[in-house]
């Protein structure tokens, strides 16, 4: 997988917020000039108050707080939602109908919004582009199928929110680095390596989109969300995964600077291909 990836060597300098607001500041620059008015119009009638402001780099982390928001409380939102960001394909056994629990249908006359808890990051990309594209989709259903469009396109791309060695995609494996902070794998991959590109979304969006080639845009424009999984799962299988050391006797995992050059490298390129795909979807579905 990182053959694809040689010429994206890592910056000497997340998804946690950085890392979704990435994303959707690469696919902003290429949208057309309608569709960017249509996105911006249906952000504008987000009442909700989880995000600041209505950009589509704010309105990226929504979906986040959305699922978050009740998750001390009655967790409605949290337990419904909290698997839609994610497939769980196996490394041992990869297979994505049974990580999407053999693909649920909605039920009639049932909003994607509101569509079984069971199901996953794959199915509800699906789901949520139709609504988008279908002009006859509610107001207020379409806003929420951009929003979380906006952050799902993102999160299928993230390696570990597309594969589990039995870990919870790497929540239960503990690693350390040279120069961070000591804590989960998943976390790593979310967060931590996306802060070492810089600290500010909008300059780190900047230099990825002087890399994309032409030749980028028309390779990673082609497939499906399901392709897209497969491809992080791949890449979770060589990097994430593959490329682990051995655990030490007290089962952590001490990561080398090679390693980190390596995920520095597959981050770059997946936040990329996200912005570019996330793009290419909404320039489909609100072209009309």
């Amino acid at each position: 997988m990182l053959c694809a990836s040689a010429a994206w060597p890592p910056l000497v300098r997340a998804w946690g917020d950085e890392g979704h607001q990435i994303v959707a500041l690469i696919a902003q620059h290429y949208l057309d000039a309608r569709v960017e008015l249509r996105v911006q119009a249906l952000l504008a009638s987000d009442r909700s108050a989880l995000v600041s402001g209505s950009s589509m780099a704010s309105e990226a982390t929504w979906a986040d707080r959305y699922r978050d928001a009740d998750r001390d409380a009655d967790r409605r939102h949290y337990e419904q939602t909290r698997q839609w960001h994610y497939v769980d394909i196996e490394l041992s056994s990869p297979n994505l109908a049974r990580a999407c629990f053999a693909h649920p249908a909605l039920p009639p006359a049932t909003p994607a919004s509101a569509g079984p808890a069971e199901d996953c990051v794959v199915d509800k990309i699906d789901q949520f582009e139709a609504e988008l594209r279908n002009p006859r989709t509610s107001p207020d259903e379409r806003r929420l199928a951009l929003q979380f469009l906006l952050h799902l396109v993102g999160d299928v791309h993230q390696p570990l929110h597309a594969s589990d060695d039995r870990d919870h995609g790497g929540n239960r494996k503990r690693v350390s680095a040279p120069g961070m902070h000591a804590g989960n794998l998943h976390h790593y991959w979310d967060t931590e390596f996306v802060r070492l590109l810089g600290e500010d979304a909008q300059s780190v969006s900047q230099r990825l989109l002087g890399r994309i080639s032409a030749s980028d845009i028309e390779a990673w424009q082609r497939g499906s969300p399901a392709d897209w999984a497969r491809e992080s799962f791949w890449l979770a299988k060589a990097v994430s995964y593959g490329a682990l050391p051995p655990a030490d006797g007290g089962g952590r995992y001490r990561l080398s600077a090679g390693y980190v050059r390596d995920a520095l490298t597959a981050v770059q390129l997946q936040l990329s291909r996200a912005g570019v795909r996330l793009a290419a979807v909404l320039n489909r579905d609100l072209r009309q």
